[in-house]
């Protein structure tokens, strides 16, 4: 053999070594997660019932919406999510049935989600029963989420949706907040990937989509 050979296949053998260490390297950092996030909770382990007895008496929410009439959005159908009241499941599609919903969706540490989330409550006091409104905790620390909502003085219903199911089945924006205003119908009048400052401009951006008076 040649000396010229011999480097040749020196040179490819130091080649080989090298890409099958990069590939079990990379093999390595996908199996740990190096390269993919870990798979998103509906919340923490921390958050068991008796851990969040006293938030949930903090923030005293009000009861998640009942099953309303028909099937409900049919892109929400079979997602189940928990009721930030109680941990009760909620089937998501069949509680927003059969009525006008405002879907409110934030994140504890979200800063316009909190200043928009007493603008949210004032609008639904004002709306009364021809509208209901939902905000829908998209993160999975819910503890952080009720104290948040007894902090602001806050009681809407909310969804704890850890996993963010409900944004990705309406094709939300990756914002937050975000709002989603939903027909008796089920289908989806208006996303709209903002924050609001009162509920005068929650009407003024909602009401019409809905059919609600001025």
């Amino acid at each position: 053999m040649s000396s010229s050979t011999r480097w040749t296949v020196v040179v490819l053998v130091v080649i080989v070594a090298l890409g099958a260490g990069l590939w079990l390297q990379l093999e390595q950092d996908t199996s740990v997660g190096g390269s993919d996030p870990a798979p998103a909770r509906q919340h923490r382990d921390a958050d068991t019932p008796e851990a969040l007895a006293e938030p949930r008496a903090r923030a005293a929410l009000a009861p998640c919406p009942g099953n309303g009439r028909g099937e409900g959005p049919q892109k929400l159908w079979g997602i189940t999510v928990e009721c930030a009241r109680n941990g009760a499941d909620v089937d998501v599609a069949k509680a927003l049935s059969g009525r006008a919903v405002v879907l409110n969706l934030w994140a504890y540490w979200c800063g316009p989600c909190a200043e928009e989330l007493p603008a949210m409550a004032e609008y639904q006091r004002r709306a009364g029963a021809a509208v209901t409104v939902v905000t829908v905790h998209q993160d999975e620390n819910e503890t952080a989420a009720l104290l948040r909502l007894a902090e602001l003085g806050v009681h809407l219903p909310t969804l704890q949706d850890g996993r963010r199911l409900i944004a990705a089945a309406l094709q939300v924006p990756n914002v937050m907040p975000a709002t989603v205003v939903l027909r008796p119908d089920g289908s989806v009048a208006e996303i709209l990937p903002r924050s609001f400052a009162s509920a005068e401009e929650i009407a003024a951006a909602v009401d019409p989509e809905i059919g609600v008076p001025g």
